[in-house]
């Protein structure tokens, strides 16, 4: 499928465990882990996949805990000029994004369709960034209407500052995987 190579009885198929296509053993010789599929141990991927099962694994390893941990944020609903001091983490099954203040909203992962995260510090030259906030579009289950959330990190918060810098990070990381897995 990558290198037209002819398969016959002595040059076989191997099939990339992930996407299923079928290669020739050069180009489907990378093994790594698998487990979102349930393979604990390396199994044979093509290149590609290799590359996003790594990222995964990477991913589930460092970022994953973060998210769940949580962080505060003040969280702004829609075009609201009033903000709400709120816990932002996600779920234990991994499928909502779980807010609690005074208010709660579980989010499901599956119904946002746009994370901007929001940064500060750019300057021309190239210089540092630091993610300050974000902003969440998602679908309302059942209608087509689409809601906006702004989240921004508290500037009086020294402490809880780098926790939700550090939560910002791991949620930019998820949404590039996220978007990653839709395209194949």
């Amino acid at each position: 499928m990558q290198c037209d190579t002819k398969f016959d009885f002595i040059t076989r198929k191997h099939h990339c465990r992930r996407c299923g296509k079928c290669f020739c053993d050069k180009c489907c010789s990378k093994k790594v882990p698998l487990p979102r599929m349930c393979f604990v141990d390396p199994v044979r991927q093509c290149a590609e996949c290799a590359l996003v099962s790594q990222k995964e694994t990477e991913f589930y390893d460092k970022q994953l805990k973060v998210l769940m941990n949580g962080a505060t944020f003040f969280v702004t609903l829609g075009t609201s000029d009033k903000s709400e001091l709120m816990v932002c983490r996600l779920s234990n099954n991994q499928r909502y994004l779980v807010l609690d203040g005074d208010s709660h909203y579980e989010i499901e992962i599956i119904q946002i369709s746009t994370v901007q995260i929001l940064t500060e510090g750019f300057t021309p030259g190239g210089g540092n960034t630091r993610a300050i906030g974000m902003i969440l579009q998602y679908k309302v289950p059942g209608s087509e209407e689409v809601m906006q959330m702004k989240f921004t990190a508290g500037e009086d918060f020294s402490c809880n500052k780098k926790l939700s810098a550090a939560w910002l990070a791991a949620m930019h990381k998820a949404t590039k995987l996220l978007y990653e897995s839709r395209d194949q």
